[in-house]
């Protein structure tokens, strides 16, 4: 099994000689606690609520918790007991060293929400992913993705090539850290596993009453969706649901980062534009296994292979951000007229459109709704189309075509 070095790992060592309190969220199997563990020295005490016992003592009596596990302390799932954070801001108050508190959660919404009410400013939050294609495959220290023609000449440098073949093959096996070391070999048994466990199980357990059969439908209703503006009745119908039922399912998939919204770019001068928002999945290998291609070819040449590399592409420019603790702000526009861009990149006050193509060839006709950001309010960028393309190259002065392997 291979050690794989995380993009996090940076911005982890600078915020740690800041912060007494450091917390590490994001969804299940995406290796927090094995990251922490990998930069802890013998000094640090582990537990983990995951563990009853404990689970029970830290909501109990948080004072006596932390007395028995004492700073410096690796705090794994803390989400179990969010009575810990009044404890924790008071030690932090009290004095408590850089580096005392390291915590991971699951529930990202929830706990984020939680964290910040407790222990606004006095603590760092840090939002892990899946593995990026940069760590599994590149070299180098990562930036954020930007549209900047000597930041993607950089990216370049730093990305191992791929034809489209090769980034199926890297969609289909997903970004767990479980499987990409090879320390499970079997994918079929992994994602299965993963999915029954992690998705349909501990997810449904937070859903008073679920039926767990017609839960594990919704799921794969929901991946089969994957790009597509949310239509919650339709969901539900084909679901056997209602759309109440549909909206709380939905919620909980969230809450757990199983998927993710991406919500429409609009502003005072655009009023034409969809408002629903597009329905996207974390892990593209469960996408894949929830929608039965069972192998890179078949998930290359299936009805969902656009979107799945739509998804696959807005994943990694999200995790450029997240492992430089930065926010990523990302859209999709669709208007009432079929015009359609999809991914609106704003960085720094200015919009870049974004179009993803399998093609190794697209023509400048994939960048022709780009226009229509022009009459909106904000400064729009160089736009560009992510492709199957070998190199860099450009259609003209204003879109870049960029080759989806330099992300």
């Amino acid at each position: 099994m291979k050690w794989i070095q995380r993009d996090l790992q940076k911005k982890f060592l600078s915020l740690n000689t800041k912060y007494s309190g450091l917390l590490i969220i994001g969804p299940r199997q995406v290796g927090k606690t094995s990251f922490l563990q990998k930069n802890m020295d013998q000094n640090r005490n582990y537990v983990t609520l995951d563990d009853m016992n404990e689970r029970k003592l830290a909501q109990s009596d948080p004072e006596l918790f932390l007395q028995i596990h004492s700073a410096p302390v690796l705090i794994d799932e803390i989400q179990y007991a969010p009575q810990l954070f009044s404890q924790i801001k008071i030690e932090i108050d009290k004095g408590a060293k850089p580096s005392s508190f390291w915590m991971t959660g699951s529930q990202s919404f929830q706990l984020m929400k939680l964290a910040q009410e407790s222990l606004a400013g006095r603590i760092g939050i840090l939002h892990m992913q899946g593995l990026s294609q940069h760590e599994i495959y590149g070299s180098g220290v990562e930036q954020p993705f930007r549209v900047d023609i000597n930041s993607i000449k950089k990216r370049a440098d730093q990305g191992k090539a791929a034809d489209v073949h090769e980034i199926f093959r890297r969609i289909y096996e997903g970004s767990l850290p479980g499987i990409v070391s090879g320390r499970y070999t079997d994918w079929d048994v992994f994602y299965n596993s993963y999915i029954q466990t992690y998705i349909e199980r501990d997810v449904s357990n937070e859903i008073p009453g679920v039926d767990s059969y017609r839960f594990r439908d919704f799921i794969r209703a929901c991946a089969c969706r994957i790009g597509q503006v949310l239509n919650v009745h339709n969901l539900a119908v084909d679901s056997d649901i209602s759309e109440n039922t549909a909206k709380r399912w939905l919620a909980e998939l969230e809450k757990a980062e199983v998927i993710y919204f991406l919500h429409p770019y609009s502003n005072s001068a655009l009023k034409r534009t969809i408002k629903a928002p597009k329905l996207y999945f974390f892990d593209m290998a469960a996408a894949a296994c929830l929608t039965k291609y069972m192998t890179p070819e078949t998930l290359e040449n299936g009805a969902l292979a656009g979107a799945i590399l739509e998804n696959y592409v807005i994943n990694e420019i999200r995790k450029s951000y997240f492992n430089d603790a930065k926010e990523c702000l990302l859209y999709y526009y669709r208007d009432k007229d079929a015009k359609e861009i999809d991914v609106i990149l704003e960085d720094g006050g200015t919009i870049y459109p974004l179009e993803i193509k399998k093609s190794s060839n697209p023509g400048a006709e994939a960048a022709s709704a780009f226009k229509v950001l022009k009459r909106g309010d904000a400064e729009k960028g160089t736009g560009g189309i992510l492709c199957m393309k070998k190199e860099l190259t450009a259609i003209d002065k204003d879109t870049f075509l960029i080759p989806i392997w330099m992300l």
